[in-house]
């Protein structure tokens, strides 16, 4: 199991996945990556534009590795923190995310 896979899974047996997403949907507001996320696809919509078979999948395979570019990293170290500490405050319960 990835790191990735056990925090997914202890968040959502935790009932904190909801925060986190939360918290990160809000930071991702905040800095502006919505709006410049919306902008790239956009520029590459204009780009493309007369390519009629440009599909929505394939916008997205362009934009993702672009867009996690631009998280700036005070908000990845903020996500780090704040699942640091859910593990943390949970450490005693019986939530084991190898279990999962």
């Amino acid at each position: 199991m990835t790191i990735f896979n056990a925090v997914d899974k202890f968040t959502m047996m935790s009932g904190d996945r909801v925060k986190i997403k939360d918290l990160l949907s809000s930071r991702l507001t905040e800095c502006g990556w919505r709006d410049e996320v919306r902008l790239l696809c956009r520029s590459i919509l204009q780009e493309k534009g007369a390519i009629s078979s440009f599909t929505v999948e394939q916008l997205v395979t362009e934009v993702t590795p672009r867009a996690r570019s631009l998280v700036p990293d005070a908000v990845k170290k903020e996500l780090l923190i704040k699942i640091r500490t859910i593990f943390d405050e949970n450490e005693d319960d019986d939530i084991d995310p190898e279990d999962a």
